[in-house]
């Protein structure tokens, strides 16, 4: 039936959005990559840290990420779906804090001067 309201394009139409919205991730992917490698060592180091501090804060966050399993709204969802919900949970906390502080400890230093 709502085939036959929009005539059948609604479905392909959501296909190519995917394909385009693949091809643009691939895209910054590309450039992304080719930027770092043909920078100094400096950014490349840079870029390491970075990516390093965010994967220690998912550790982090797992660590401390709760699995008990839920129901809810009469839908099941198990340990591994808790956890993983509790760990972006408890990484979006901890960034929310640092961010909080910073702008905090930023302020303070203007006054300061």
């Amino acid at each position: 039936m709502a085939e036959e309201m929009d005539g059948g394009l609604i479905s392909p139409m959501i296909n190519l959005s995917y394909v385009v919205f693949v091809i643009a991730i691939l895209l910054v992917l590309f450039y992304s990559i080719r930027n770092l490698i043909s920078q100094k060592g400096s950014e490349l180091k840079k870029t390491f840290i970075s990516v390093g501090a965010f994967l220690i804060l998912i550790v982090v966050s797992y660590i401390f990420a709760d699995s008990t399993p839920m129901t809810i709204g009469g839908d099941d969802f198990s340990a591994t779906t808790s956890k993983m919900v509790s760990t972006g949970l408890n990484a979006f906390y901890i960034i929310a804090v640092v961010a909080i502080l910073v702008m905090f400890l930023t302020g303070y230093n203007r006054i300061k001067k």
